[in-house]
């Protein structure tokens, strides 16, 4: 039997939009991401070395779906996040907190078609 190899080489979690011009405006412009590839109705952000979010034009049997689903950006400095998008005038869900049960600190926003992106750092 010949041995395949199933090692995952990086992550790209997908968004989908009907407006791409205010969804990339808001992973490009608000949070600053870096696009590392543009095939026009789809966009690739990176968040780290080999982890990325995509947006893409919703087409076919794809829909803006952000019900249930969430994006988390683990940081090591979730209040300069917070004061960034805060400076950026977005909407934030509640203020930075510390959720015992996960041993983490965060926060959250929405983008703008309305999937909540979590910020958080865990605690040592």
């Amino acid at each position: 039997m010949k041995n395949h190899d199933t090692s995952i080489k990086s992550q790209i979690s997908w968004v989908y939009t009907c407006d791409l011009d205010s969804t990339v405006e808001f992973y490009a412009g608000i949070l600053g991401l870096e696009c590392s590839r543009d095939e026009g109705d789809a966009r690739i952000f990176k968040t780290a070395r080999d982890a990325f979010i995509g947006v893409c034009r919703a087409f076919d049997d794809r829909v803006v779906e952000p019900k249930g689903g969430m994006i988390s950006i683990v940081t090591e400095d979730v209040d300069a996040w917070y004061q960034r998008l805060i400076d950026k005038c977005v909407e934030i869900e509640c203020p930075p907190r510390r959720l015992e049960q996960f041993a983490i600190y965060t926060f959250f926003v929405r983008d703008p078609n309305g999937y909540v992106i979590e910020f958080q750092q865990f605690d040592s």
